[in-house]
């Protein structure tokens, strides 16, 4: 054993179900889960009874029952939830992994089924009158949203390095351009210029409409096993080189305002770890799927993860410097969760996948590897895809 999971576990199968921003799906969060699971496993050329390992996000808790007898799974002996809601998409796939290559299972699925799309269905339309956690320091402020939170984090940002409402647009009008060239993507018919991004609404100000998430209902999954089952199924094996999860020192989840550097996220931690597990470092990478929930995110997790310096992430959008075709760092060349569709960052996981099988519709040339990255806010996760 080399001490890390490098290489040991690979990708083999991923489904989805249909995303939807608007209007939402019928199905219920457990169907959309067996509807996706089942898709991965048949992509992967499997059967329902091969698989032995589960791994989920905790707001899903308990779900691993119902899963595996819907399914008709084989006797699970493994399985895990992880925390921390954004933060959970690339963590879920390295515990699967880390489970296969320490032969924990043999088989193992990591999803996310989400049902979000309604408004009455967002956890802040359904804040309790009497808070007993980290809340009651900020919602009597009026930070009520995680838009909120993230706005205060922006205007930070903002005073610290000079950063403008035009390079958070390179974001938004980026991603956007992806979704453009993705049949899947909720704004895939819905083009966005300039003009249009600074004329929006103010959502929480600084950040106007189009630098937030496309709320959804949808569900997602993957099929991992070992490096050495993956070379005799259907699709090349994407392998897991690197996985990290990262929880910084005094950190307060969402409302990280108080310490000495508030725009020093989880990246940093996970970061660390990502590449000293890596043989790769930052110039190595094809490209990436990076969280965002909020277009600001995007350059703070540049930075975290090293493709820039501190205070260079927001310069780094500029001259194209996110776009599939010709960007220093081609970034979530779906359309991410802006213009695809928002189910936790899960779809960032997929679309890498897509990348590294040479299947996403904005194809990076040559794609060898891919970084995945989970929320920059909370406790989060990161992943390094190869083919």
């Amino acid at each position: 054993m080399s001490g890390t999971i490098r290489d040991e576990a690979a990708i083999v199968g991923m489904g989805s179900t249909a995303l939807s921003s608007k209007g939402g799906l019928e199905e219920d969060e457990l169907t959309l889960a067996c509807l996706a699971i089942s898709a991965a496993i048949d992509d992967a050329g499997l059967e329902p009874s091969d698989v032995d390992g589960l791994a989920l996000f905790d707001m899903e808790s308990k779900r691993e029952v119902e899963v595996a007898r819907n399914l008709g799974l084989g006797e699970i002996t493994f399985f895990a939830e992880v925390g921390y809601g954004g933060g959970a998409a690339c963590a879920t796939v390295g515990h699967a992994a880390m489970a296969v290559a320490s032969g924990q299972c043999d088989v193992a699925v990591a999803w996310r089924a989400r049902k979000r799309a309604a408004k009455s269905t967002r956890v802040w339309s359904q804040a309790p009158k009497r808070l007993d956690d980290s809340d009651q320091w900020t919602r009597p402020a009026g930070l009520l949203r995680p838009v909120d939170e993230i706005a205060m984090l922006t205007r930070r940002y903002m005073h610290e390095y000079g950063v403008t409402r035009e390079q958070l647009a390179n974001v938004a009008l980026t991603l956007r351009r992806h979704a453009n060239r993705n049949p899947r993507a909720a704004m895939y018919e819905k083009t966005l210029d300039l003009d249009q991004y600074l004329s929006a609404r103010w959502i929480s100000e600084p950040l106007c409409l189009f630098d937030n998430c496309l709320e959804s209902d949808g569900a997602l999954a993957v099929v991992i096993t070992s490096a050495e089952r993956a070379r005799d199924l259907p699709h090349e094996p994407i392998y897991v080189h690197a996985y990290s999860q990262g929880l910084p020192e005094q950190h307060q989840i969402m409302s990280n305002f108080f310490c000495e550097d508030p725009l020093r996220g989880p990246s940093h931690a996970a970061a660390r770890r990502l590449w000293a597990n890596s043989d790769l470092k930052p110039h190595d990478v094809s490209c990436a799927q990076i969280y965002d929930a909020f277009s600001p995110l995007i350059p703070l997790s540049l930075e975290g993860y090293g493709f820039c310096e501190r205070g260079e992430g927001a310069a780094f959008t500029e001259d194209g410097g996110l776009d599939w075709d010709g960007g220093r760092l081609p970034v979530n060349t779906s359309g991410g969760s802006l213009s695809e569709a928002y189910v936790h960052g899960f779809n960032h996981v997929i679309e890498a996948v897509r990348q590294l099988r040479g299947e996403s519709t904005a194809q990076v040339e040559d794609a060898s590897s891919c970084l995945v990255t989970s929320g920059e806010c909370v406790p989060t996760s990161a992943l390094l895809l190869r083919n």
